[in-house]
């Protein structure tokens, strides 16, 4: 009866683990509706917080003083975001690109073509063609225009801004070429207005500070003509060249004082996106916000910024410069990390073909210990590449002239410290000790990082870029890799250590923590990778007491996924648009028929990342490491799991946790590979210990019974003798007797405790040979074969 109940109960443990930390949300303020008459959205096409200082910008400085300030990001659905393509996305609050073939990775000009029939207004006779380029050769399902369309009068000064500006057929509502010398009229003449004050190109900081002062020049012109009780945004709307870079956010009105810029699509203060400027302004004029056609969401401002707005420019500007570093950086670590693991996985396999030592006075000679130890060093290495990256970004390495240099500087060090740490912690002669201090540190690193605020993340070399505009907040690919895989073996290696009865629980606990950790919105804020480690929790607590993955134990896994998924979709639907996360948005898609989109999104993601990622390298080098040489006869992996089943149980949660993570999040085996980064290393070190002892004999604890009486396993697990904390490990001795064939203290990187040579006595009575009543005697030993076959302790 326990044995049936124990699989329900764990399964609900972890579905209300999974839906506690996915439904409690922060609480955000109130939406204070309507807070302006009027809204004037300025844009200045490559305008960088560089370029921003008290003497070439004075009124915008000014502003900044007065007003809320952030890093915007400019992700359109052209990479790099040309000026074009800024103000097309603005004006449609979704990802959208202007149509025509255009070099890859660069901006020429535009030619775009403004008709004034009527002295008033404007046609754009490119717009048609332009929204059905975006409609059925995009997957964004952008409709150009639709910031235009929400209201009834709109005001357009300069070509950029017409883009802007124009509704879906084409028209814009009034429309003058250049700013006015007095623009108080034509500002008041609508509710919204869009004006464009040119663009700040090329990287000679002579030039940049020119039509920076100029734009500076004209901005003086609108604030002094702003409407009476408006709200002014000025932003950077787009890249001049490639490489993509963070621009100027500024907000000025009513409730917009001395604070930072954020949204609910970012969840960083400071950061905002493109496609949030739209919403932003319906918000602020008290219009309804077409959730269906704006991908954005409203900003809003928010407290703790520095009085001294120097000290508060200076933050933006060093996360521009980081982020642009970040880029150049993480292809070549990436690209070195997939080499390295690739050779370190070659040079192991001769060593696990001669690792195991054979117990007859003939056989290969074995690796020397030396060489052994060294490997075992690079394993330890290589599996902390990915904690020490992280690490390495509490120190501003971008600022100097070489980055990354400094980066792989900090990071050798950092590594070569974690590897000491390893190396020196107790246990750490014991089969299981690399890989329980590893898995631990990895877990503490990005658990710290991510209770703390994911700092390390953003824009971090292992992180996620505000430059690519898929993340801000949380655990981002690489992160979400390396702890789940971290957790689950942490989680592994300590169920191992109790009663083969209290190891679902401990997975079950450990794991839930993590789960907490990945998807509580105030952390981790990963809904999808939460459901993805709750699936592989399920998997490990299954099977972490020993036996097979049984079509049963497969059937409770599954449902401890559904059950969450479909928990957290029916909580998550219930919330305003506003406010839902990424399932509860598809869901809805689906129900007014735009889930294709979604779905078309992260099959082209999935492909893309497939196709280019470095992690894909990993991931596949990984699985053939595993499948042709650690899980061969010869390769130790599947005697390692037989001694330790929550070893197998927390490695086969992690393949499965990583699988469905990637697949489901778009990022095909990204999410495998790093974890296969920290995984595949410490398997084949183990591999390698546990063969070392292949041939050492074990001492059997005649006088205990198992876990499940005397009876045996009670599990069908086989091979699983219910070892328990008393029972003789790696880290404990084993039982001693009297005679000359007592056990002697195994050694600490043995796997089971082995017993000494027997010694040479004189034949008995038949009925002494053999039988279960022959091992009585205090100088009795285990035959030769007999072993073990799981051990409590690593």
């Amino acid at each position: 009866m326990r044995r049936r109940i124990a699989p329900i109960l764990l399964t609900l443990v972890v579905v209300a683990l999974g839906i506690t930390a996915l439904t409690a949300r922060p609480e955000r303020a109130a939406s204070p509706g309507r807070t302006a008459d009027f809204v004037v959205l300025v844009g200045v096409a490559g305008l960088r917080w560089e370029d921003v200082d008290p003497q070439t910008t004075p009124t915008l400085w000014r502003m900044a003083q007065d007003g809320s300030i952030g890093s915007l990001s400019v992700r359109s659905a052209h990479r790099p975001t040309c000026p074009v393509d800024g103000w097309l996305t603005l004006g449609a609050g979704s990802y959208a690109a202007w149509n025509g073939s255009r070099q890859a990775g660069g901006c020429p000009p535009a030619q775009v073509t403004v008709e004034q029939p009527d002295g008033i207004g404007a046609n754009l006779p490119d717009q048609e063609s332009v929204v059905l380029h975006n409609q059925e050769r995009l997957p964004w399902g952008t409709v150009p225009g639709a910031l235009a369309e929400s209201v009834r009068c709109s005001v357009a000064v300069g070509p950029g801004a017409a883009v802007a500006a124009a509704r879906p057929f084409g028209r814009v509502d009034r429309y003058a070429p250049a700013l006015p010398a007095d623009p108080a009229g034509l500002l008041g003449s609508c509710v919204l207005s869009i004006v464009d004050l040119g663009t700040v190109t090329g990287e000679d900081p002579a030039a940049r500070a020119a039509v920076a002062r100029e734009a500076d020049a004209r901005l003086a012109r609108v604030l002094a003509a702003r409407p009476p009780r408006s709200l002014v945004l000025v932003a950077g709307v787009s890249d001049t060249d490639a490489p993509s870079r963070l621009h100027v956010a500024v907000a000025d009105g009513p409730g917009w004082e001395g604070g930072w810029l954020t949204s609910a699509s970012t969840g960083r203060e400071g950061y905002l996106q493109l496609v949030d400027l739209a919403p932003t302004a319906l918000t602020a004029l008290g219009r309804p916000i077409p959730d269906r056609l704006f991908l954005g969401r409203p900003a809003e401002s928010v407290g703790g910024r520095p009085a001294d707005l120097a000290a508060a420019i200076a933050a933006p500007a060093d996360a521009d410069r980081e982020a642009a570093a970040q880029r150049r950086v993480a292809d070549w670590f990436f690209t070195l990390l997939a080499g390295a693991q690739v050779l370190l996985a070659v040079a192991v396999l001769p060593l696990l073909r001669r690792a195991r030592r054979h117990a007859g006075p003939y056989g290969p000679e074995p690796v020397s210990r030396r060489v052994v130890a060294v490997v075992e060093l690079l394993l330890v290495a290589a599996a902390l590449a990915v904690p020490a990256a992280l690490l390495a970004d509490a120190v501003p390495w971008w600022r100097g002239e070489h980055a990354g240099v400094y980066f792989a500087g900090v990071t050798v060090l950092l590594l070569v410290a974690a590897t000491a740490v390893v190396r020196l912690a107790p246990g750490h002669a014991s089969t299981l000790g690399p890989l329980g201090a590893v898995a631990g540190l990895t877990t503490l690193a990005v658990g710290l990082d991510v209770l703390t605020g994911a700092r390390l993340q953003l824009n971090g070399v292992v992180g996620y870029s505000a430059l690519e505009g898929g993340r801000y907040a949380g655990l981002g690919t690489v992160g979400l890799g390396v702890f789940l895989a971290g957790s689950l073996l942490s989680a592994g290696w300590l169920a191992q250590r109790v009663r083969r009865s209290w190891r679902p629980p401990v997975m079950v606990a450990v794991g839930g923590a993590a789960v907490l950790v990945v998807g509580s919105p105030y952390l981790g804020a990963d809904p999808i990778g939460a459901i993805a480690l709750t699936a592989g929790l399920s998997v490990a607590a299954a099977i972490s007491a020993g036996g097979w993955l049984t079509i049963s134990r497969l059937a409770w896994a599954t449902m401890a996924g559904l059950a969450l998924t479909i928990g957290f979709a029916v909580l998550d639907l219930r919330r305003p648009a506003a406010e839902r996360g990424s399932l509860g948005r598809f869901l809805a898609a689906v129900g007014d028929g735009t889930g294709g989109l979604t779905v078309h999104r992260s099959s082209t993601a999935n492909f893309d990342t497939l196709v280019n990622s470095p992690l894909t390298v990993l991931a596949l080098a990984g699985a053939l490491l595993v499948w042709f040489a650690l899980l061969q006869p010869w390769g130790g992996l599947m005697r390692l799991f037989g001694i330790y089943p929550a070893m197998r149980a927390a490695m086969a949660g992690t393949a499965v946790a990583a699988v469905i993570g990637g697949v489901l999040g778009g990022d095909a085996l990204d999410v495998a590979g790093a974890a296969a980064a920290l995984v595949v290393p410490m398997a084949a070190l183990a591999a390698l210990r546990v063969l070392d002892h292949s041939t050492d004999r074990t001492l059997p604890d005649a006088g205990r019974p198992s876990d499940e009486g005397p009876g045996g396993t009670g599990d069908g697990s086989g091979g699983d003798s219910g070892g328990g904390p008393d029972d003789a490990g790696p880290d404990r001795p084993a039982p001693t007797g009297a005679g000359p064939g007592a056990a002697r203290t195994p050694d600490p990187g043995a796997g089971p405790a082995t017993a000494a040579p027997p010694a040479p006595r004189a034949p008995g009575p038949a009925t002494g040979a053999a039988g279960p009543t022959a091992a009585t005697g205090a100088g009795q030993r285990a035959p030769a074969g007999l072993a073990s076959t799981e051990v409590t302790a690593g």
